[in-house]
């Protein structure tokens, strides 16, 4: 299989799809490897790594989108390189699809089979290819958090562990799911009180034991989101529904009820946000100011330690790609589970249109939603 590694194009975005290890690993199997120039250099790569790993460089980001058969990317396509995906062309990246219909919708007449990172999920509910980003985001979330809680970032000048007779600061992060915990341990092993809030009673147990009480849990639901977060002085928001749009659980009211210079950092923004005032911001242009509060709402956080997010990712990922190069989308689908979660467009037989497999994304968009197991004719493993 040709498989094409192009240079991300979001603004500040500077991770990689494919680190020469991967490459390596391909290129032995038998398979081709089109890497668009320079697409490593800014995770630490050179051209010459990729080259000796076996790498063939492409300059013309449209020569490789033409000739690739599977396309290895961290984000979604933008607008600029809509027009060079090509029919029934793979493409494996995060897409978050559920508050971009215009990229859905796209991906659909254009005939693209797009398998999300994001949705590749195990039986027992792991996320493998989002996991580690998770990691990643929860514990900037913090320390993006203290930065622009000093009064020359336009906070309110709190130091986040506060000093022997001055409080902490307080930190409210709802969702405990991997950004969430993450975020929550950053916070508490710097001395910060922390609360975390979830849905999931046996979840804010677990924490409530791996954290030995250092972290206090707190049940989600109105009455106490309506509480908490007006005391909250860091909010992180953490709330996912894998491929669906996140729910909104802080109204814009409430967020005028928080304290002057508090500050609001929504992980979940690539799903829409948990927060009515949540709107995606860049890494050029990361923050915005509601009611007194500060919002910081990039959506490829971890995109900003791309180095650490560049191995981590590729570490999660190169088992689909293998196998998806090794057996092509539906072989490998109809073994992996996993795998076939993933697949949140697939084109059918007739190749008219391609079809939303992924129903969060379809109810989402009040689109209609087909099984992958029909679509494609698969088999359950």
């Amino acid at each position: 299989m040709i498989i094409g590694v192009p240079r991300e194009i979001k603004t500040h975005e500077y991770r990689v799809g494919m680190v020469p290890g991967g490459v390596s690993a391909l290129t032995q199997a038998g398979h081709t490897v089109l890497l668009e120039k320079d697409a490593g250099m800014a995770a630490g790569y050179s051209n010459d790594e990729y080259v000796h790993s076996g790498a063939k460089l492409i300059s013309s980001p449209a020569d490789l989108w033409k000739e690739a058969e599977l396309v290895v990317k961290v984000k979604e396509p933008q607008p600029a390189e809509y027009d060079l995906m090509q029919k029934n062309q793979i493409l494996f990246c995060y897409l978050h699809l559920a508050p971009v219909p215009e990229l859905t919708r796209t991906l659909m007449d254009r005939c693209v089979n797009a398998v999300a990172l994001e949705t590749i999920q195990y039986k027992d509910g792991h996320l493998p290819c989002l996991m580690p980003m998770s990691e990643i985001a929860g514990r900037m979330a913090i320390h993006i958090g203290i930065g622009y809680l000093m009064h020359d970032r336009g906070g309110p000048g709190i130091l986040l562990e506060g000093v022997p007779g001055v409080p902490p600061c307080e930190v409210l992060v709802l969702g405990a799911g991997t950004v969430g915990v993450n975020a929550a341990r950053v916070a508490a092993n710097l001395g910060a009180h922390v609360r975390i809030m979830d849905i999931n009673l046996s979840r804010l147990a677990y924490i409530d034991e791996a954290f030995d009480g250092r972290i206090s849990t707190v049940m989600s639901n109105d009455h106490n989101i309506e509480k908490f977060v007006p005391e909250a002085q860091l909010l992180v928001g953490a709330v996912l529904v894998p491929g669906g749009r996140t729910p909104v659980l802080v109204s814009r009211e409430l967020v005028s009820k928080m304290q002057e210079g508090a500050v609001i950092v929504d992980c979940s923004v690539d799903q829409g946000g948990c927060i009515e005032t949540t709107r995606p911001t860049t890494h050029d242009d990361p923050v915005y100011t509601v009611s007194g509060v500060t919002h910081y709402c990039v959506s490829n956080i971890p995109g900003a330690v791309q180095r650490t997010s560049t191995q981590a990712l590729t570490n999660s990922t190169l088992p689909f790609v293998i196998k998806i190069a090794n057996e092509g989308l539906e072989k490998a689908a109809a073994k992996d589970s996993a795998l076939r979660l993933g697949i949140n467009i697939f084109v059918p037989k007739d190749g008219k249109r391609g079809v939303i497999t992924c129903k969060p994304v379809a109810d989402a968009l009040g689109e209609s939603y087909v099984p992958i197991d029909e679509a494609a004719c698969l088999k359950n493993d």
